[in-house]
């Protein structure tokens, strides 16, 4: 709670920040307080946070998480926390998108069938000092029907959730750490608004813009293969409740280079023959001085 406090005062972000030697999960120093919006980034797979004391907790609304992971118990209990039009985004690790230990699958199949899941982004490796267990990040909607949410007006997104696969964005910034650029972040946030939006206001795949802010303002949302898709209920009960971007979003279309198939061929023809040839040349030139050392054949 020091080093948020310190985060906080250096941006100049007024806060109110509670603390206590028990923990949120077990003096909820919020209780009775629900948010329009909800940031989190709690510490990955903790066992140790008195679950066993926990059981019939009211927070628990999907399910009772198991004692040995809190992944679920934090969902859970932020989603617990959202007012009735509320969004929450939170960071996890990867596990949390597949594991079916403990009940965990069950309880994410209570959020998926229950509509409290609207987006899963998956992002790049190494981007964090404290570790390097590669993370996800869930958005959460208390309500996911039509309506007005501040400046955006919101199409219904009952019985679809939206899937990003970020893994191959962001540039390494030295040898163990990874950042998303600017661009980075903004394709991935116009990807969402588009998709929830009426408006549909959407980054185009390749990341260039038509304004300043780095948006295409005339093109909606769309599937893009191998970066995003938009799934169905039905869909992700075939997959078994898993929310890993990667089952959904296929594969990256390859890029049409204009060559045509016929020149293609016969030019990777004639390279595979000239490297064959040479292949070919060295074979021999090996040979030759493996027999000059006296270990020919």
């Amino acid at each position: 709670w020091r080093l948020a406090k310190m985060n906080l005062a250096v941006r100049g972000i007024d806060s109110d920040i509670r603390w206590n030697n028990e923990g949120s999960f077990h003096i909820d120093e919020l209780r009775d307080l629900k948010f329009d919006y909800i940031l989190a980034n709690p510490p990955f797979n903790i066992s140790d946070w008195g679950g066993d004391r926990l059981r019939e907790d009211p927070r628990w609304q999907f399910g009772v998480p198991p004692v040995g992971n809190a992944n679920y118990a934090w969902l859970q209990h932020i989603y617990w926390h959202l007012a009735p039009f509320g969004t929450a985004g939170v960071v996890l690790a990867n596990g949390s998108m597949s594991s079916n230990q403990s009940g965990e699958g069950e309880i994410r199949k209570a959020m998926i069938e229950r509509d409290a899941v609207d987006c899963m982004v998956a992002l790049p490796g190494q981007l964090f000092y404290s570790t390097q267990i590669p993370a996800c990040l869930w958005f959460l909607a208390r309500d996911k029907s039509n309506g007005k949410r501040g400046q955006e007006t919101l199409r219904d997104r009952r019985g679809e959730v939206l899937f990003i696969d970020a893994r191959k964005m962001g540039k390494m910034v030295d040898r163990t750490r990874r950042e998303l650029t600017n661009d980075d972040i903004q394709k991935i946030a116009d990807t969402y608004h588009a998709w929830r939006s009426v408006a549909g206001t959407q980054i185009n795949a390749s990341n260039t813009s038509n304004d300043e802010s780095g948006r295409d303002e005339s093109r909606p949302y769309e599937d893009i293969p191998g970066f995003c898709k938009s799934a169905t209920l039905d869909e992700i009960r075939k997959h078994g409740y898993v929310l890993t971007p990667g089952r959904y979003v296929g594969a990256e279309s390859a890029k049409d280079d204009g060559e045509p198939f016929t020149d293609k061929m016969k030019r990777l023809s004639t390279q595979w023959r000239e490297q064959q040839a040479e292949a070919a040349r060295l074979d021999a030139m090996i040979e030759a001085n493996l027999k000059e050392l006296g270990y020919g054949g």
